[in-house]
């Protein structure tokens, strides 16, 4: 049975106001439609432009039914590791380049809006990473992510050591620029220009993708979903090494830290239109060619 939608949550691209009308444009359709609106309160729009109440992503999860992101894969990636805690499901309304994630485009979102809000759509279940880093027991930070978890050097031409464990077995000492553990979703992000393969969204798996290795034997791994992961730096650290979470929150990295990533509890529902491919996706936005 299709879930009904009664109160929207509406999140616009942060710091973006070429984004405002849009906004304004969806909060006058859903209120004419009857329904109740909380815009974030972080999103970029000029005083008095919308009726609907502001509100932090906490209570967009708390209070909402569907929480609609307008912007691009970015904004979702974004709200999503907040509204991922409490099982709203999403969908993406594109302003900019054609998203993975955001894939409704503006002209059509009157339209798609309304055949999602009618119980028209398809549901799309997307696994999240968690990680934590530990420092002399203690855990320093703490984070999911959609896309992916990135160890990488901090702005030096140096190489990170660090040694890898996969369910507490040893399986390399590696130096290179760093390591990409990325979900099927960040399978075509960062790790895909790291020589990572395309793993569909649905298939239960974690990718591990080294970045430069020194050597270059060390290939990319895809290892089942409940793998727990541990990456222990043993070089390289001492603020010369990071951390960051779908490219958009970070920490730095001692030597001695050790990351633990396992996939999440939690995961995301995305919500596409009937006729949403995600196969038509990857042709146009890695440019693949068609023959019909």
């Amino acid at each position: 049975m299709k879930q009904s939608f009664n109160t929207i949550g509406l999140i616009g691209k942060y710091g973006d106001p070429s984004i405002s009308e849009t906004l304004v444009l969806i909060d006058d359709d859903l209120c004419q439609r009857g329904l109740q609106v909380l815009l974030d309160q972080d999103s970029t729009l000029p005083e008095q432009a919308c009726s609907a109440t502001l509100a932090s992503l906490d209570r967009i999860g708390q209070e909402c039914d569907l929480a609609i992101v307008v912007g691009g894969d970015g904004t979702l990636l974004h709200a999503a590791r907040t509204l991922s805690n409490y099982d709203i499901p999403m969908m993406g309304i594109n302003l900019g380049r054609l998203g993975f994630l955001v894939d409704i485009s503006a002209p059509d979102m009157h339209q798609q809006l309304t055949d999602i809000l009618s119980g028209r759509y398809q549901v799309d279940d997307r696994m999240l990473l968690h990680v934590d880093v530990l420092r002399d027991d203690e855990c320093i930070f703490s984070s999911n992510a959609l896309n992916d978890v990135v160890l990488h050097k901090w702005e030096i031409a140096r190489m990170i050591e660090f040694q890898t464990l996969i369910d507490s077995q040893h399986v390399h000492t590696q130096r290179s620029d760093g390591m990409i553990v990325a979900t099927p979703t960040g399978s075509t992000a960062y790790a895909l220009s790291g020589g990572g393969p395309i793993v569909h969204p649905q298939v239960a798996a974690i990718l591990i993708v080294p970045i430069c290795p020194h050597t270059l034997s060390n290939r990319p791994i895809v290892v089942q979903a409940d793998s727990a992961i541990e990456i222990v730096i043993t070089h390289g650290g001492e603020s010369e090494g990071q951390l960051t979470c779908d490219g958009q929150i970070h920490t730095r990295l001692d030597s001695g830290d050790i990351v633990r990533i396992k996939a999440s509890a939690r995961h995301l529902q995305l919500l596409h239109p009937n006729n949403y491919d995600y196969f038509d996706i990857l042709r146009a936005k890695l440019g693949w060619g068609s023959h019909h």
